[in-house]
Order: structure tokens, then C-alpha cells, then sequence
């Protein structure tokens, strides 16, 4: 079974060929016709392990890879690198659950999958035969970065670039990149926000003067969710849920629960669609969005218009205007039709907008509903939530935790929690009324000291790392840069 870019059929790829390329070479993404015609085994779910349910979904999701290739791979990417052994805690919290996605090496829920690409992207060289060296170029709102310079930190044969907006990431999330060592790594701010960092990646990607400087010495690949590399490793922590929950004795097998997941780029909430798609019993997606609410907006009325004011939130990873996976599910919600996904991909790179088919609309309507939540809503939530329960969430899910209890879902529900508090620790703070005029190490401190909750050693230790990567550029800079550092 080969990957398809969803606007041009004819642009195919094995997995292992999709994870080097990164893109398609017409500025699609790559995705299989029908990832329903692989399911899940659901009965020997209740049995699995974290690292067994991620076994068999990349077995299923990457089909070129043998079993014992994606054994190997999964047992070197997890093994004794998360704070748990279960890599993903499900915790109740009141009558909800929350999945808690960051007890990885950098906090963050990219941890999960960014552990396992730089490994994929080894084994699908050497699959290939492929002898030139891997550029990775990523553009990051704040978490994909640094996970992804952890993971691919000193990997023989791949060198990586890292593109966030100056200004645009939380103080401890630029530290975590500033100070991140290796010699295949660069790290660089952009003057704009992180929809012209992605932009400018893929700029570069289809760039024709890119890539004759760097043809035969250098392949370009990605680290974000565009990579199906990065994204089906996602998908592996829906299941694991759903297996916690029938642990548990929450649920009865094939029965429905809803999931909360806080969006901007649209790869995290894919991921659990493409698990619905495999055979999981989830019933609806509640995309939850900040200020920059494009998604719920779409999910609503089925016209994606980014033509709106850009808002800096306090939930930074999700201040975005261009949701890049999102093409992924109008592919499939419009049967395949890459014509038709083509042209809405145009009108979004001429106008800033385009509008789904009638048939298109309502058949993501049926899985999917969207909110979101102000600045003031999302620290309100957090000290709510802390105060009832004794929980303690970072902005980010207290966007998906509001936007939650302000919509009327039908099943028990479960909350993605996509990083720890300790990396927005200032709004944090000022969500639980405490003052914070010190620095972020300080923040730090002062959290741990009125919650008792443990600041993650990855965190801990920023203090004492130098500064290694100051470059700020412009946006025309971009390509330039990437030719005379990346090689």
C-alpha cells in the first residue's frame, strides 16, 4: 500500500519514502487512500502494553517496515526515557480524565512522537539506500522544537534546523531551545509569527533554487506533523486511553468516549481521527482553540477563512492561522478527491480562504465539533480546576478543559494534556493569584513551593545551561540561511 499526496494521485510514496521526503513534491501531504482498511486488533487491546499498541499501529500506519524493524525502533525510542513506564498517565480529575502527554524528556506531548522519528528516518535511509545526509527544517510554535532537537540531538547522518517566532514562545520554551547543544543542530528566530515560519519552511521545501544547491549532498525532510514520520506515532496514545479506561473498569469494550484536544495545527486531533478510522470506539473530537479560533469557526460553518486579526495568547503553541494537517482531514472527509483538496489549497494560498462542499461539511461535522476560550476563560479554568480538584494544568489544556465544560458531549470524556504547567509558568502563576515579577527560574521555584507539584528535571536544570543559539532573522531570510548554515 503506497501514500498518496492529497492534491496529485499520482505523487506516491512507500512509508519509509514519505517519512525522508517529508512533503510531497506538489505541496501536499502525504496520506494512505483509506487507513480504515488496516484496523486495530481491538480485542487484544485490553492486554497491551504502551510500547505494544505502539508496535502494532505504526506496523499498520507504515507498512513497508516489518514488524521487527518497528519493534526495534519502538523499544529504542520509549524504553526508560519517560518519567512513566505506561509513557502516558490516564488521571481522573472530577468526572473527566485527563491523558497526561508530557511525563516525556522535554514535557511536552511531541515527546512521544519525536522520540520514534529520528529513528524511522535511520532506518527508512538505510531501507532506501539513501546516502546523503537529512536536513531536517521545522517551524515551531514552541514544543515541536524542542522535542525535536532532543530527538534528532547528534543522530549520524541527519542535521536539523529549528525556525520559531522571536517573541512568540514562552520564556522556558526559548530556553529549552537556546540551550540545546549538539553539532548537528541550529536553532534561529524569525521576525513574524510561527504561520510565516511554516510558510517559510515550506517555501524552501518546493523551492527549485533550494533544491539545485542541495541536489545530490542534502535531502530536506521535516520534523512537524506534515511528516506522516510524526504523525503516526500519535495515534498510539488514543488506544492507550481507551485501554485505560477498560483497565480501570470506566468502560465496557465498544464503548464510545469523546475526546478534548487543544489545537492549532491540527496534527494531535488528527491522530485520534485516524484512530477512528483503525477501529476505536470514539464517539466525537472537540477541537478546543484560543483567540485565534479559525478551527472552531470552520468546524461550524465549514469555510476556513484565516483572513483575522493574529492574537499571542497565553497558550502560545496553539496561536495559529494555517493549520497544516487540517488538509489531511478534508482529504478524507471529501473521499479522496485531490482535485477538489488541490483547489482549496489554491484559494487558501491566493485568498486566505476557501469553502467546503455541502457532502465534505457534514461529514466532518459528524466526528468533529469546535470552541474555544479567551486568555481570561483559560487562567479561570486553571485555578477552578486546581482549586476543586487539587489538578494543575498548563494553559493549554485549560483551554480544552473550558471549552469542555461549555459543550454538551454524550460519553465519558477524556482531555488531552499536552504539556506540564512548569513550561507557562508565569501565566500559571498569575492564574492562582500569585505575583510574578521575578524570572522564570524563580516562577519556577514559587510553583512547586504552593503546589507541591515536582518541576520535571529537564526543566530544572535550563538554569545552568549557556545560551548557544541567538540568530534572529527575517522572514527572506530564511531560505539563505538554511543554504549556508544547513550544509
Amino acid at each position: 500500500m503506497r501514500y498518496q499526496s492529497t492534491r496529485n494521485h499520482s505523487h506516491t510514496a512507500t512509508a519509509s519514502e514519505a517519512i525522508l521526503r517529508g512533503i510531497a513534491p506538489d505541496g501536499g501531504l502525504y496520506m494512505l487512500p483509506d487507513p480504515g482498511s488496516r484496523p486495530f486488533p481491538m480485542d487484544k487491546l485490553p492486554g497491551m502494553t504502551a510500547l505494544d499498541i505502539s508496535s502494532v499501529v505504526l506496523s499498520l500506519l507504515l507498512p513497508d517496515f516489518t514488524e521487527a524493524e518497528i519493534h526495534t525502533i519502538v523499544e529504542a525510542s520509549y524504553r526508560g526515557k519517560f518519567e512513566t513506564k505506561d509513557l502516558t498517565p490516564l488521571v481522573k480529575v472530577g468526572s473527566r480524565f485527563v491523558l497526561e502527554l508530557y511525563r516525556g524528556p522535554t514535557s511536552a506531548f511531541k515527546d512521544v512522537a519525536l522520540s520514534v522519528l529520528p529513528h524511522l528516518i535511520t532506518a527508512a535511509k538505510a531501507k532506501n539506500g539513501v546516502k546523503e545526509d537529512i536536513l531536517i527544517l521545522t517551524a515551531t510554535s514552541g514544543d515541536t522544537g524542542k522535542a525535536a532537537l532532543a530527538g534528532f540531538c547528534d543522530v549520524e547522518g541527519v542535521r536539523i534546523i529549528v525556525f520559531y517566532p522571536y517573541g512568540g514562545v514562552s520564556a522556558i520554551q526559548q530556553a529549552q531551545m537556546a540551550t540545546q547543544a549538539g553539532a548537528n543542530v541550529r536553532v534561529c528566530a524569525i521576525r513574524g509569527n510561527f504561520d510565516d515560519a511554516q510558510s517559510g519552511v515550506k517555501a524552501i521545501f518546493t523551492s527549485p533554487h533550494a533544491a539545485k544547491s542541495l541536489e545530490g549532498r542534502t535531502l530536506l525532510s521535516s520534523a512537524n506533523s506534515i511528516n506522516i514520520g510524526r504523525l503516526a506515532p500519535q495515534v498510539m496514545y488514543y488506544f492507550k486511553a481507551y485501554a485505560d479506561l477498560l483497565r480501570h473498569g470506566e468502560i465496557s469494550m465498544g464503548e464510545k468516549i469523546d475526546f478534548v484536544v487543544p489545537t492549532g495545527n491540527f496534527g494531535n486531533i488528527l491522530a485520534g481521527y485516524l484512530a477512528k478510522r483503525m477501529g476505536l470506539p470514539a464517539g466525537r473530537f472537540l477541537c478546543a482553540s484560543n483567540a485565534n479560533n479559525v478551527l472552531s469557526d470552520f468546524l461550524a460553518t465549514g469555510v476556513y477563512d484565516r483572513n483575522r486579526p493574529f492574537h499571542q495568547t497565553i497558550s502560545p503553541s496553539m496561536d495559529i492561522l494555517i493549520s497544516s494537517n487540517l488538509e489531511r482531514l478534508v482529504y478524507l472527509a471529501s473521499g479522496g478527491d485531490d482535485v477538489a483538496v488541490a483547489g482549496y489549497m489554491h484559494s487558501l494560498a491566493q485568498t486566505g480562504r476557501y469553502e467546503l462542499s455541502a457532502e465534505a461539511k457534514a461529514a466532518i461535522q459528524a466526528d468533529f465539533v469546535g470552541g474555544y476560550a479567551n486568555d481570561g476563560q483559560t487562567k479561570a479554568a486553571i485555578r477552578r480546576v486546581y482549586e476543586r480538584h487539587g489538578y494543575l494544568m498548563d494553559t493549554h489544556t485549560a483551554v480544552a478543559w473550558d471549552v469542555a465544560e461549555r459543550t454538551a458531549l454524550a460519553n465519558k470524556t477524556v482531555v488531552l494534556s499536552t504539556a506540564s504547567p512548569y513550561k507557562f509558568c508565569a501565566s500559571v502563576l498569575e492564574a492562582l493569584g500569585e505575583k510574578t515579577s521575578m524570572d522564570e527560574f524563580a516562577q519556577m521555584q514559587r510553583l512547586n513551593e504552593i503546589t507541591g507539584v515536582a518541576i520535571p528535571a529537564g526543566l530544572a536544570g535550563l538554569r545552568n545551561l549557556p545560551v548557544l543559539h541567538k540568530d534572529v532573522i527575517g522572514l527572506d531570510e530564511m531560505e539563505s540561511y538554511v543554504l549556508s548554515t544547513g550544509l
